[in-house]
């Protein structure tokens, strides 16, 4: 998710403030452009689903009432922003840049796809690997009413609702310089969330089928988890700059391999083949799943208060006012439970 930043320099924090303020002067309300005939019925049909979704998101996870979603901007473009990922040559860990309010982040937004890519050029003169990534959604974390945006509109239900949810679970709760942690929740929110939107509605052949695709995502981003250990242990050796490269490459050679096994599981399910043709490097896998391994604990933490959203977010919020370390053990604790 890209959090509006600030303090990093004049020009960094122009680009937010343009960037949000655009947003904003192009949104209507929801239901104005529901009703607005020049609508295009597919479009429509899209907008009512997230409307009932937005409404649900408030009456049944107890998420924000507010203004956030429930007017729509479309803003012309695939993705709303593009975040910047950074890493040393031989190191999966991604840099990191400090901001006003939402404390250290370990990447940089742009509205700018053009100024992304200019900073990214900047850290690849550096020697650094880079990734540039395209986003589809970003909050505000209630500082502002955050808008539906066209590149929210996923064609899967599933998704379309599902990017609602997490999206107001930041709002619902963010800790400072803990990314693993609020990652994990609003992730938990979102995946209950759309547990009980369609066993509310009777569509289990449609939660089955989040339940696949799920599934299938833990895979691939193991997948991607075990080539970054790979790399992790490789660069901790004490090689010359060409032995590393070379060993570099070839797990990555590794990775597309064991890619193809993966495929052949799915029945050649091809949803990851345009993200893993890319020049694959370090950056691309530093930020993967993070906070994967607090999710069983969030998880387990829901199933210990009985399914109930109130008392979850009261356990969460108690185990914010903790230090990061102990917070984790708090809530570690829970992933053990059956």
């Amino acid at each position: 998710m890209f959090l509006l930043p600030a303090c990093s320099s004049v020009s960094y924090y122009w680009e937010k403030i343009q960037g949000h303020a655009e947003i904003l002067d192009q949104q209507r309300p929801l239901q104005d452009v529901i009703d607005d005939p020049e609508t295009a019925p597919e479009i429509k049909q899209r907008l009512i689903n997230v409307q009932a979704a937005r409404n649900f998101a408030s009456k049944e996870l107890l998420l924000p009432d507010n203004n956030s979603y429930r007017n729509y901007a479309d803003i012309g473009r695939d993705y709303v922003v593009w975040t910047v990922v950074a890493t040393p040559p031989y190191s999966v860990k991604a840099e990191q840049w400090c901001f006003l309010f939402v404390g250290c982040l370990s990447y940089r937004g742009y509205f700018s796809r053009q100024t992304a890519e200019e900073f990214a050029n900047e850290l690849k003169q550096q020697g650094k690997d880079v990734y540039v990534a395209g986003t589809k959604a970003y909050s505000t974390l209630g500082w502002f009413d955050d808008p539906l945006l066209n590149t929210m509109l996923y064609k899967n239900e599933a998704y379309r609702v599902g990017i609602i949810f997490h999206e107001l679970a930041h709002q619902k709760m963010y800790v400072e310089d803990d990314t693993d942690f609020n990652e994990a929740f609003a992730t938990t929110v979102e995946q209950q969330g759309v547990k009980r939107w369609f066993l509310l509605k009777g569509n289990k052949p449609k939660y089955k089928k989040y339940l696949l695709a799920k599934k299938r995502d833990e895979q691939f981003k193991q997948l991607l988890l075990d080539t970054k250990e790979q790399l992790k242990n490789l660069y901790a050796k004490k090689l010359d700059n060409t032995q590393m490269q070379n060993q570099k490459q070839q797990v990555f050679k590794d990775l597309q391999q064991r890619y193809q096994q993966y495929k052949s599981k799915w029945n050649n399910y091809s949803g990851y083949d345009k993200w893993m043709s890319q020049d694959l490097n370090n950056a691309h896998l530093a930020l993967v799943a993070t906070y994967n391994d607090l999710i069983p604990a969030f998880r387990g933490l829901f199933k210990a208060v009985n399914n109930d959203f109130k008392m979850f977010y009261k356990q969460v919020n108690e185990l914010k006012e903790f230090e990061i370390k102990q917070r984790h053990r708090g809530l570690i604790k829970y992933a053990e439970k059956k």
